[in-house]
């Protein structure tokens, strides 16, 4: 049974911080694949993503090029209306009925879980398996027990995911951008150099917040 993680985001632009959850996920929870889900119109965010679909799928393209276990997905950019998880988990269901498959998550991420659409569905078809940064520990375990049963919540607590305690964001890497600041070594050269190149969040500046992508 092969076993599949989804990471789903904006990856508006796609960061070193990504790229280390993917790559511990994949290593830690075992996984034969890690196929990355850039939103199309991202539920939980009250703006769009600041860069197209097409540049963001690019620059994910750049980051994970030469890593033969990470893919990009197109099946939320390419389906209309706002991105659920829940409809983009039934999709790679469908599409590989026998695999096993694991959402990978920030810990600040779960905290939502149960705000989601259908979290209970989310949770049958796929384990979160949740990256250990800050947030982790502020998790509402009595909200979760509303979705899950304490089965799966031990099953999720056995799939923490130790990360380097890094935090880059990609909001931030967006504000430096539009302020003329150096991006170096908080994303690949190669995406920081398409960002220059097609003049991407040059338009206004953003305060940092939180965020996963």
């Amino acid at each position: 049974m092969r076993r599949i993680g989804i990471f789903g985001g904006s990856f508006d632009p796609v960061h070193y911080g990504h790229l280390l959850l993917a790559e511990n996920a994949r290593e830690q929870c075992r996984l034969d694949r890690v196929i990355f889900v850039p939103a199309g119109l991202p539920p939980h965010k009250q703006d769009q993503p600041r860069a197209s679909a097409e540049d963001r799928i690019a620059m994910l393209q750049l980051a994970i090029a030469g890593h033969e276990a990470f893919e990009i997905s197109r099946s939320e950019v390419d389906r209309p209306g706002v991105s659920y998880t829940v409809d983009t988990l039934r999709y790679f269901r469908s599409a590989w009925p026998e695999a096993e498959f694991f959402l990978i998550l920030g810990g600040d991420m779960l905290r939502d879980l149960p705000t989601w659409r259908e979290a209970a569905e989310v949770l049958r078809l796929a384990t979160p398996a949740v990256a250990s940064r800050p947030g982790w520990q502020e998790w509402n375990e009595e909200q979760l027990n509303t979705i899950a049963s304490p089965a799966q919540i031990e099953q999720i607590r056995s799939l923490v995911i130790q990360m380097p305690m890094v935090d880059f964001r990609s909001s931030e890497i967006r504000r430096r951008v539009a302020a003329g600041q150096t991006i170096r070594y908080q994303t690949p050269r190669a995406v920081e150099q398409y960002i220059l190149t097609h003049g991407l969040y040059r338009s206004a500046g953003e305060s940092p917040a939180p965020s996963n992508g």
